[in-house]
């Protein structure tokens, strides 16, 4: 929940600001914290009711590759981690980002670190990149690990864009097809089936067939709509639960058209994680603990868990991997070559790139299958119902003539 309050400094200055906290009790902590003597404090009405939109759906994570690599230039230019959250937040266009930056550079101020503050809003800053942040504090290399988040954040997002845009163009042709088809069961099809009983010919096989979905859509189409919308429901809530989301999560890299896709950019985003906290000197099995929270896969989430439980164990990061049908023999045997020569970061990073080209390069063919396929397939479907519907048309036409 979001708290709307006013306060006073100990030198009597006043300030108003906001605070997310899941009680009022936790919100007058954390302003109490920060050193400030509350005058009033109420909960934002705005976030309440049926559209209640966290930050998460406001901020984008285009926002938090922008302002990381704001926050790393300037560092760069020796500004002051108070005074740099400060100016993003006066430069900042996204009101919801801008209130998230006007609480961490509070945060700052009272005298927390900048990992503790952006712990503060788990729905912008993940566990990686917090915890990215606090190795950056701890190892004095901040301006790198900014750098590095943007880097990071910028390739997953222009990955994850890429197949989501990829699959857009058929979606959209797909659903205008159906709707035009729809249309021509219930309001063309019938009428031409009158003048095909009145003539009393010998039906085809096909044409009994349209007619039959034809009359079934009029007549039940309601009930249809009713128990897809049903269905439909009932397959989100399932995703919902861990069982469901788990057997979606199976179906993305197990499904033929899809599976390449999906698998390289899981495993694309394990190994740029991996590299990327590494290079940073978060130690192996917190990088390992991190990359499974945030590789957004069940399975492949499973599969990093139990491998870190084996590390723990004293198995190696590459056995442990090995044991995974899913994890790809080059992947284990590589990672395998970094532990032997001490190179696992650069060794990730080649795996990351080696991913990301692959992504690349399946997205491009899938897109480049995609549309001639379709055309095929749409063809082929107005095609037969053309032909099932015209050829007793002019079977009549030639009898009458």
């Amino acid at each position: 929940m979001l708290f709307n309050y006013n306060a006073i400094t100990n030198t009597g200055e006043k300030k108003t600001g906001n605070v997310e906290a899941a009680s009022k009790d936790l919100a007058v902590g954390a302003i109490q914290r920060r050193g400030l003597i509350i005058t009033s404090i109420s909960e934002d009405e705005g976030k309440k009711g049926l559209f209640n939109f966290s930050f998460r759906k406001n901020i984008s994570s285009k926002d938090v590759v922008i302002m990381s690599r704001q926050i790393s230039t300037l560092f760069e230019a020796q500004v002051s981690a108070l005074k740099a959250f400060n100016l993003l937040a006066t430069n900042t266009e996204n009101q919801a980002l801008v209130r998230v930056l006007n609480n961490v550079s509070e945060d700052i101020q009272s005298g927390l670190s900048i990992s503790m503050s952006l712990a503060k809003h788990p729905d912008v800053f993940s566990d990686f990149y917090v915890n990215m942040v606090k190795s950056g504090e701890e190892s004095g290399k901040l301006t790198q690990v900014f750098s590095y988040l943007a880097d990071y954040l910028d390739r997953q997002y222009q990955l994850t864009s890429k197949t989501k845009n990829a699959l857009i163009y058929p979606s959209f042709v797909m659903g205008v097809f159906f709707i035009v088809m729809v249309m021509m069961f219930v309001f063309i099809v019938p009428k031409l089936a009158v003048m095909i009983k009145e003539s009393g010919q010998v039906v085809p096989v096909s044409t009994a067939v349209v007619m039959w979905f034809s009359d079934f859509l009029i007549k039940y189409g309601l009930f249809l709509i009713v128990a897809i919308v049903i269905f439909a429901l009932y397959v989100y809530r399932l995703t919902k639960t861990e069982k469901g989301q788990k057997y979606l999560d199976t179906l993305k890299i197990q499904t033929p058209v899809f599976k390449n896709i999906y698998s390289k950019l899981y495993l694309s985003r394990i190994a740029d994680n991996m590299d990327t906290m590494l290079s940073s000197g978060i130690p192996i099995i917190r990088a390992i603990e991190i990359t499974a929270a945030v590789v957004g896969n069940r399975v492949f989430e499973d599969i990093l868990k139990e491998s870190m439980e084996a590390v723990k164990s004293g198995s190696s990061f590459s056995d442990a991997l090995a044991r995974h049908p899913e994890i790809p023999a080059i992947m284990a045997g590589m990672v395998r070559v970094g532990e032997e020569t001490g190179s696992m970061g650069s060794i990730l990073k080649t795996l990351g790139h080696f991913y990301n080209r692959e992504v690349n390069d399946a997205v491009d063919t899938m897109v480049s299958l995609i549309e001639p396929m379709m055309i095929v397939a749409l063809g082929l479907g107005v095609g037969l119902l053309l032909t099932s519907i015209l050829s007793p048309i002019y079977n009549i036409a030639g009898g009458i003539n």
